[in-house]
């Protein structure tokens, strides 16, 4: 069981039970990854169970940016996700009744963008170009396909 047949299970119940907010406990990557994968099956099923307490007692759980990020190149990298799947499986998860994005975070937004769009620039830079916009209201790099996106400046050695 990995945490879409989880969702399904008790869905209805984290709806009902949970609003958005308040968010009680922000989620490692270690516990997202084992939701996201369903193994080791013991540490998913512990981590279900306290989701579901969470929501019994009308609590959220929340997933920051940065552990997103860690997941993504998780998946990918020790799992041999595929970036594209790696991306849709963390937009749906985020979009689940399970958990909540991080406030204010940039993380479905970058998302969403990579899913959109071609490969490059992928998830993270589009994550660290969503938060510069956001605090800093641009972003500079070398990459040359940091060029698409708004409020972007590419420089040339």
């Amino acid at each position: 069981m990995t945490w879409a047949q989880s969702e399904k299970a008790f869905g209805r119940h984290a709806r009902v039970a949970a609003p958005r907010s308040p968010v009680a406990v922000g989620l490692d990557t270690s516990v997202v990854v084992r939701l996201l994968r369903g193994e080791p099956r013991a540490q998913m099923e512990r981590a279900l169970r306290f989701l579901e307490g969470l929501f019994a007692e009308g609590r959220r759980a929340t997933v920051s940016d940065l552990v997103v990020a860690e997941t993504y190149f998780a998946l990918h990298t020790h799992y041999g996700v595929p970036k594209t799947e790696a991306v849709r499986t963390l937009a749906e998860f985020l979009r689940s009744e399970l958990v909540d994005p991080e406030p204010d975070g940039s993380a479905p937004e970058a998302l969403d963008a990579a899913l959109a769009s071609s490969q490059k620039p992928g998830f993270v830079d589009r994550l660290i170009h969503a938060q510069y916009m956001r605090t800093a209201g641009g972003m500079a790099s070398f990459e040359k396909a940091s060029g698409k996106l708004e409020g972007a400046v590419v420089l040339k050695a």
